[in-house]
């Protein structure tokens, strides 16, 4: 272990929103948002709160996560991470059919249980164990009903999920729009409640109010917001939806949600990896109220004080995929067909077989992705196909939703034979940008970034050429929509109908730039 002055922010980068922190003896633990993707609510462990590395999934199965036909930015909403007597709880909300649970599971890797479910409306649901015995759930207002926008509570029954009082409205917050991402602690013998406003955007914050009991009445902290970059040129924005975590030294420290800008000339700023999570020490007054960061600002490096910290993890630069299990960076869009994907069927290859599913469909195509986390990077693979009809195609796609990604790889043309294609899909505009004939069977594809393009190349017989631009932009929130980040993903599809042959990708290699 070493001693350093400075941390760099984010601590976990890419698409990463809405974290919620536990600690158990020296461990800290953090869980993450993962809307539409498979398995969901990604969980990392870490000894010193700034290497963070992922040990898995809280919802691994469908019983857990029904993903079917769930829109882009549903699903899985801003889970809260507790550890009480020897279990983790995890409660969140399915946005597609809007109900609420929660799992547990005695260690953090899993098996995690079968949804516990809650007869309770509104989302981000929190769990607090108070020292009594006594389990609280808190969460928003209903959207069914003609709720007043705020914070509401009840008592809960941790082992039946039935509430055991009345809800009860307890804060609306400061006045600002979307009082949402609760969390209640006990501090000093003080009920803290720590919510978000502003909405998850630029004008995103974090406020608290403190009382003598769970239900207050709560006084709103004077000095709110005590988290913001609203109204800054901060290279940080949007920040907001924090949790609280005191360390082991008594010091306490807050996790919460940011995104890194990219401005472009004429056209403003735009963010395409996702809201990601960041690390902040807290200040207490002496009248015993917090503060984040540096007077509720946080830079992207931060002194860390007197963190030990650990030795950094190791990056998974190229996946061989030689196991019979994938990585926990991997993900599907939504529920996977188990006979879509193989790491078996041939041996040190991900093998995929293409449904009619396509990637611009509602569905679960035959797709196989990691979160882009770098801006400058470098990513390829090594496929094999054999098209044998029309329509069936596989290769390389960066994917921000149905709408909105870019593809390069190989597919038949009944004209031309097998070729190799660059094609563009920006809401309802679709076009192949480049296509050139291509005889063989193997073919490495890539993708070079930058913040502004992606470029993509392909390579065969050793020689590398140039194959078209994309716009990072163009893949961003701020065109698509929505709350999640860009992919880098395998696929294969026969749009329309099942492929007639396999796709097999030897290898999937990601190398973040030296520089970052």
């Amino acid at each position: 272990m070493s001693t350093s002055a400075k941390v760099i922010n984010p601590v976990i980068s890419g698409f990463h929103p809405d974290p919620s922190i536990c600690r158990v003896g020296s461990d800290y633990y953090v869980v993450t948002s993962s809307f539409q993707y498979f398995p969901g609510v990604p969980i990392f462990h870490s000894r010193d709160l700034v290497h963070w590395k992922q040990i898995g999934h809280c919802l691994t199965r469908k019983s857990q996560l029904d993903l079917d036909q769930c829109k882009s930015s549903m699903g899985i909403y801003a889970p809260t991470l507790r550890f009480h007597q020897g279990r983790f709880y995890m409660v969140t909300t399915n946005m597609k059919n809007l109900r609420n649970f929660f799992v547990w599971a005695e260690k953090p890797e899993g098996p995690w249980s079968d949804p516990i479910w809650l007869d309770w409306p509104g989302i981000d649901p929190s769990l607090f164990f108070d020292d009594d015995g006594r389990v609280y759930i808190s969460g928003t207002n209903s959207f069914e009903k003609a709720e007043t926008p705020g914070i509401y509570q009840a008592e809960l029954d941790i082992e039946t999920g039935s509430l055991l009082s009345p809800r009860r409205l307890i804060w609306e917050g400061t006045g600002s729009v979307a009082p949402e991402g609760p969390h209640l602690y006990c501090i000093q013998g003080k009920y803290y409640l720590l919510i978000a406003e502003g909405g998850t955007e630029y004008g995103h914050m974090v406020t608290i109010a403190r009382g003598e009991s769970p239900y207050g009445p709560f006084e709103s902290n004077p000095k709110n917001p005590i988290l913001t970059h609203r109204s800054t040129g901060y290279p940080i924005q949007a920040t907001g939806h924090a949790d609280l975590v005191q360390a082991g030294d008594g010091r306490w420290w807050a996790v919460f949600l940011g995104i890194r800008p990219v401005s472009v000339p004429f056209r403003g700023r735009h963010h395409h990896l996702g809201r990601e999570t960041f690390l902040a020490p807290v200040a207490w007054s002496s009248d015993g109220w917090p503060t984040i960061g540096d007077g509720g600002t946080v830079p992207e490096k931060m002194d860390v004080g007197t963190l030990r910290l650990e030795g950094e993890t190791k990056w998974l630069e190229i996946d061989h995929f030689n196991e019979t299990y994938l990585q926990p960076c991997w993900n599907f869009i939504r529920n996977p067909d188990p006979n879509s994907w193989s790491l078996e069927e041939r041996r040190g290859w991900l093998t995929l077989r293409g449904s009619s599913i396509s990637l611009n469909d509602m569905g679960s195509p035959a797709f196989v992705g990691r979160r882009q986390q770098h801006f400058h990077c470098t990513v390829s693979t090594l496929l094999h196909f054999e098209p044998t009809r029309e329509g069936e195609e596989a290769g390389l796609t960066v994917y921000m939703d149905e709408r909105h990604h870019y593809e390069i790889g190989l597919t038949l043309d009944p004209q031309n034979g097998r070729n190799v294609f660059l094609r563009r899909r920006v809401g309802s505009l679709w076009k192949v940008e480049l296509q050139e004939s291509f005889t063989g069977m193997e073919i490495v594809l890539g993708v070079e970034a930058n913040e502004s393009n992606y470029s993509f190349f392909y390579e065969s017989n050793g020689i590398r050429k140039l194959f078209g631009l994309g716009e990072c932009a163009l893949l961003s929130t701020e065109v698509a929509g929505g709350y999640t980040g860009v992919y880098f993903g395998l696929y294969a599809t026969g749009n329309g109908r099942s492929c007639t042959v396999p796709a097999c990708f030897d290898y999937f290699y990601y190398s973040p730039s030296k520089e970052q």
